[in-house]
């Protein structure tokens, strides 16, 4: 018998998701993130499934780049994180990635290629999260530098937002204000006209003032809001701005129960014997750990839903088990379903009894739960 634990790949609430996305700005174009294997989702397929959608890719790297012209994607693809080296510069030329400029020592290796393909440049402005990006003040040189750049096909200026998730935080409106200067102070000088790119997911959604020439959303694709619950135990509790009303998970992680056992009061479960039977009690055993990528720093209450009832997780997370308290619960028995996330229980909200966020859960999801794409 195959281990039943799955994860499945809805393709049609994806598309969904991406024209959710594009109606918040529908006179923008859409990079649709993929990178990081499309968020634990899977590139390939996720880039395959958008490509009649969206007008560019965005990955971390040039490997990631590559590995989608190898599946046959053709549309644009940014890299994120630029180049590494002269070799790689050239290299994404003949792919004909566009490739985010973020440091002087880029510029030096943009400026001695060697290299007949012209390439797309995207200037990131360092507007307060201090990672990546120029400085405002070096903005203006910088550019000049770029459009002296023979190879050089266009310029799309670029910053990143840091706490666009937090829907009161004023520090999204400094950073946006400083990115209108800039653009403003080059767009004069130079006399032309120069397409930006602000907003990610929360951005999209929480500050319409970020929405630019070209919107960078991810998370938001893959059906889970930005915006995280405010308590662990109600996802009722979202910001003003949350999103999640309008998205439909992607993805769900799926098992099924392969033991049953009575637990009498006062006797424990799982290592560490964390988890005390208050009652006689019901405990379900379930196909999926940490191995399989559920978290292991889930606390003890943590929702799981089996045959659709909300079960608690009940002792410690262990690599390929989890046992959750069934106590009064109807129809229980083996090879039971159980919705670890999914579509009838949000990922955001696992991943606030773990003290993480729904980003990490889907993307670090390991290769042997076995995968499933489908098209509800």
């Amino acid at each position: 018998m195959t281990r039943p634990t799955e994860i499945t790949i809805d393709l049609n609430a994806l598309i969904a998701n991406c024209h959710y996305a594009q109606s918040l700005s529908p006179d923008s174009q859409t990079v649709a993130v993929v990178k990081a294997d499309a968020y634990g989702h899977g590139a390939a397929e996720i880039a395959k499934a958008l490509e009649q959608t969206v007008s560019m890719f965005a990955v971390s790297s040039l490997e990631e780049g590559i590995e989608l012209r190898q599946q046959g994607i053709t549309a644009p693809i940014l890299l994120l994180e630029g180049c590494f080296s002269l070799e790689e510069l050239f290299i994404a030329c003949q792919y004909g990635f566009s490739v985010v400029m973020h440091n002087l020592y880029q510029c030096q290796m943009l400026e001695n290629l060697d290299a007949k393909q012209q390439i797309a440049i995207w200037l990131k402005v360092d507007t307060g999260m201090h990672r990546l990006g120029f400085l405002p003040e070096q903005v203006m040189d910088i550019y000049a530098r770029l459009k002296g750049v023979k190879q050089v096909k266009n310029v799309v200026l670029m910053t990143h937002l840091s706490s666009a998730d937090e829907t009161n935080n004023h520090f999204t409106n400094q950073q946006i204000e400083k990115f209108a200067n800039c653009h403003k102070q080059l767009e004069s000088h130079f006399s032309i006209q120069i397409e930006t790119s602000i907003a990610n997911s929360a951005g999209l959604k929480a500050w319409p003032i970020a929405r630019g020439t070209w919107n960078r959303p991810g998370i938001m694709l893959y059906g889970v809001s930005p915006f995280m619950p405010t308590n662990k135990l109600s996802v009722d509790n979202l910001p003003e701005h949350s999103m999640q009303q309008q998205l439909l998970p992607v993805m769900a992680f799926m098992s099924k129960v392969i033991a049953l056992r009575n637990v009498p009061k006062g006797e424990t479960v799982g290592y560490g014997n964390t988890w005390v039977a208050s009652k006689d009690s019901v405990v379900a055993t379930i196909a999926a750990g940490y191995g399989d990528g559920y978290p292991r720093t889930a606390k003890l209450g943590t929702p799981v839903l089996v045959n659709r009832q909300h079960a608690k997780l009940c002792g410690r997370v262990s690599m390929d088990m989890i046992t959750v308290d069934v106590t009064g619960l109807t129809g229980i028995e083996i090879d039971s379903e159980v919705e670890l996330w999914g579509k009838n229980l949000l990922v955001n909200e696992v991943a606030s009894w773990a003290d993480t966020i729904g980003y990490e859960l889907v993307t670090r999801m390991p290769k042997r739960t076995r995968r499933r794409t489908i098209n509800s």
